[in-house]
């Protein structure tokens, strides 16, 4: 099997541990343990339940506890409609290869994460890019996704909150995808790992696994919730599509470990004041991101409605990679470039790391612009 390198995985590989204002970040400011255990009110018990923790695989489908956790997340799942992944990463790549075979035809968003159209490209299937527009807020085009859409297309891809435009599909947008998959016999896998953190109202839009019977969520730890060193995420789907997903999962992941399992059930019975702390970042942070797009005439952008990323415009004789290598070089500041998600003539820029961070690589940005007049 051949595959694409992975662009975003690449770059951050290469730079994010060369910089001094890392501007790429696509996680809500991380959580230390010791916040985590004081938001869930056990500072002191904690370590008394670790100790006596015994090291075994654990449960290998997650333990009862957290996918209970899990399941309260959304409106129709239960426990058996779920089941753990190494990571959001993880999850996506077992829908795939659970269910995408040569010839299939797979209809995926673009930009969106490379998963979702490399991995079916490498399996032989028959993969139409749906290019998200600027000229429609970045959302799926549904005329001509029905047009893609032939009678047995086996999977939907889409991504929402979408990375990196941070556009939004309501619940509304999201049935009309449901009822051009249901009249084509498609699944629908929705990557939903920055929900939760939606710009207004209490965060969460609608999941497509409660809006579609072949639909498929997945999602993590990492974005919203904060906690991307637990290396946990979850599928939420038919039962029939959890059972043929744990055939293909026991060849390559067999449990999560038992201290990743523990410490997200604990952030996910506390959901409300974890994803609180995240809600208000990116939204005091987005104004600020906001307000400099405003005063900088050679960057606009489509203002995102949830996720931590937004994808920025700029006007400048200088490729997307070039450009990024040369802010890094000049000023600390890292962005990624549109480039390593197939959107030349873009960045991406993750506005959720704390706030100081975010102002003062602005500002080096701003400078760094200047060299351009």
């Amino acid at each position: 099997m051949k595959i694409r390198n992975f662009g975003v995985e690449i770059w951050m590989n290469g730079y994010e541990n060369h910089c001094s204002h890392n501007l790429a970040e696509t996680c809500v400011e991380s959580l230390t343990i010791a916040q985590l255990l004081e938001i869930a009110g056990k500072p002191q018990s904690a370590l008394d339940d670790l100790l006596a923790m015994k090291m075994t695989y654990g449960a290998i489908e997650g333990s009862d506890r957290l996918r209970a956790a899990i399941a309260a997340t959304y409106a129709r799942q239960k426990i058996e409609n779920i089941v753990v992944a190494h990571g959001a990463i993880g999850a996506n790549a077992l829908v795939h290869e659970t269910l995408v075979e040569p010839g299939d035809r797979v209809i995926s968003v673009l930009p969106t994460y490379q998963q979702h159209y490399s991995i079916p490209a490498s399996y032989g299937a028959d993969v139409q890019i749906l290019k998200l527009r600027e000229e429609n807020g970045f959302l799926p085009d549904l005329e001509e996704l029905r047009r893609l859409a032939l009678p047995g297309t086996k999977l939907i891809a889409i991504n929402n909150p979408n990375n990196p435009t941070g556009a939004l599909m309501d619940e509304a947008f999201l049935g009309e995808i449901a009822a051009i998959a249901r009249a084509c016999g498609a699944y629908v896998l929705c990557d939903e790992v920055y929900r939760g953190i939606d710009q207004e109202g209490d965060g969460f839009t609608a999941s497509m696994a409660d809006l579609y019977e072949k639909g498929i969520s997945t999602a993590s730890m990492s974005k919203a919730y904060s906690l991307a060193g637990l290396r946990l995420g979850w599928i939420a789907g038919p039962v029939d599509l959890i059972h043929a997903v744990s055939i293909h999962r026991d060849y390559n992941t067999i449990s999560v470990g038992m201290i990743d399992d523990h410490f997200a059930t604990m952030a996910l019975e506390n959901r409300d004041k974890v994803l609180a702390r995240s809600r208000s970042i990116v939204r005091g942070n987005l104004a600020i991101l906001d307000a400099w797009v405003k005063d900088e005439p050679r960057i606009s952008y489509i203002k995102p409605r949830s996720g931590t990323t937004a994808l920025l415009k700029y006007d400048l004789p200088i490729a997307s990679e070039a450009f990024c290598i040369r802010l890094l070089e000049r000023t600390g500041v890292l962005f990624t470039p549109g480039s390593a998600m197939d959107m030349e003539g873009y960045l991406r820029i993750g506005y959720a790391n704390g706030s100081t961070v975010l102002r003062e690589g602005l500002a080096r940005v701003s400078q760094f612009l200047k060299e351009f007049d």
